[in-house]
């Protein structure tokens, strides 16, 4: 076996922060490709409006439930006085938490008590972003996590 030499050091000090060095940097690229972690465009403008758009939807009172049956997410909408509201426009999108690399807008079927999507999910855990709009104009927007599981 040869000697330690400063050398050798100097070179397995550098070989093994190089190794780790070249994993972080693997890692942030892989994190950044799959959820850019922005939620709004531009947070200042967003700011602007927030307090106000908030208390409008705290107004309309609605609350939205999601459950799952054989793989189809069900959203059920009701109001504060227990009654299903009407919304004049519904969009929902889904997609995996922590990635946006599946995110898609699901198409959404009317029921007696809100919505059930038109195709099945996948299992495994799923959020919802849901935007609707009531039929004063007011914008509701809720996210919702959820897990589809063997029924």
């Amino acid at each position: 076996m040869s000697e330690l030499t400063g050398r050798r050091v100097a070179a397995i000090a550098v070989g093994a922060f190089g190794v780790i060095i070249a994993a972080n940097a693997v890692l942030a690229v892989v994190a950044v490709d799959t959820f850019s972690g922005t939620v709004v465009d531009n947070s200042y403008l967003s700011s602007q409006t927030f307090d106000a758009e908030r208390d409008a939807q705290r107004g309309l009172g609605w609350q939205v439930t999601p459950r799952v049956e054989r793989g189809y997410l069900h959203l059920d909408f009701t109001d504060g006085a227990g009654r299903t509201p009407r919304p004049a426009k519904v969009s929902v999108t889904v997609g995996r938490p922590g990635t946006n690399a599946e995110d898609a807008t699901m198409p959404m079927d009317e029921t007696g008590r809100g919505y059930v999507a038109a195709h099945p999910l996948p299992k495994g855990g799923w959020r919802a972003e849901i935007a609707a709009e009531a039929l004063d104009g007011t914008r509701f927007r809720q996210s919702r996590s959820f897990y589809v599981g063997a029924e």
